[in-house]
């Protein structure tokens, strides 16, 4: 192999960029050309395809969002517009293709990889529930921007001796509430995988209250519910203020933390270096803190699970009574 393409795909998360550096670099330093696919699998269908130097990549690793940008592409499931991908590929003399994505960019290069493109994803995702690795690229990040966020609405909160629930990203994994907050000390935490009654809730959130506590922070996880509803709910059935608060899409932006750019530097090189060395249709993920090359099919089989320990430990540290 001796002419690579790097692309980004999905969501963005912080700490692509440095992926992409990583990517980029390693491959001039092991004498293989390098091409950066704009917009993910969109720009690859529209062969928005550029040579990367050393120079393309310079001051970005400490930037949030991706510089190659990135997309979401329904016409990638198309079987003919998967195979006018790898046709692209092949024109343009790409020996190996590098993706960075959550769980779709992954199906999108295993796709391309049985058209005969050899392919690696590196895990990059917010949500940090990737199958096939313990960590992805960005969550780390995710979670410090929750937990600064929290600190401001406590203070706030306390002020006012109100409730805040404070709604976070996490549509079928709770492991951005969970981290964020076991981290924050936060007293109640609502995640998809742990059912929760809201009659419970309240008479929970009363009870804290009467102790003479002047805030509470409720981190809900949007796949737990819909957390303005709940804090309305709240309102009506207890005699307690209760703000809520969406945090949104800055948990995916800012500069990444050293975790994430450290994460996305190992993974990047190590994802040109399979390549180069021939292994290839695998993900390039972490494993009990270690670097791990599993082909797709294996990584299929793996789903990290909710830590089910820590949630315990938050919910006794928070004293919630939701139990």
């Amino acid at each position: 192999m001796k002419r690579l393409a790097v692309l980004t795909s999905g969501g963005d998360a912080q700490g692509m960029n440095a992926a992409v550096r990583s990517v980029v670099r390693t491959a001039l330093a092991m004498d293989a050309e390098i091409y950066g696919i704009e917009r993910g699998y969109a720009g690859l269908l529209d062969e928005d395809i550029t040579p990367m130097t050393s120079a393309s990549v310079g001051g970005i690793v400490l930037r949030g969002g991706t510089m190659l940008r990135t997309a979401r592409c329904q016409a990638f499931f198309e079987r003919k517009n998967q195979i006018q991908a790898a046709d692209i590929l092949r024109k343009h003399g790409i020996d190996g293709l590098v993706v960075i994505g959550g769980d779709g960019s992954v199906q999108g290069a295993e796709v391309l990889t049985h058209l005969g493109i050899p392919t690696v994803t590196v895990p990059g995702t917010i949500d940090n529930d990737m199958h096939g690795t313990d960590e992805t690229i960005g969550h780390d990040t995710a979670v410090n921007v929750v937990v600064s966020a929290v600190s401001r609405i406590r203070d706030s909160a306390s002020a006012h001796e109100r409730a805040a629930i404070v709604e976070v990203m996490g549509r079928f994994a709770g492991h951005i509430a969970l981290d964020a907050g076991l981290a924050c000390g936060a007293e109640y935490i609502l995640v998809p995988e742990v059912s929760f009654e809201r009659e419970t809730l309240a008479r929970s959130l009363e009870a804290q209250m009467k102790l003479g506590r002047t805030n509470s922070i409720i981190i809900c996880a949007e796949g737990a519910g819909d957390a303005r509803s709940l804090g309305e709910w709240l309102k009506e059935h207890t005699k307690i203020d209760v703000c809520t608060t969406t945090l949104g899409f800055i948990q995916r932006g800012g500069q990444p933390t050293a975790r994430d750019c450290q994460l996305g530097s190992v993974l990047g090189a190590c994802a040109v270096t399979a390549l180069l060395r021939g292994e290839t249709g695998a993900l390039i993920g972490m494993h009990r803190g270690r670097v791990r090359i599993l082909p797709y099919e294996e990584a299929k089989k793996e789903k990290e699970p909710f830590r089910r320990d820590l949630y315990d430990l938050a919910v006794m540290l928070g004293a919630t009574g939701m139990e």
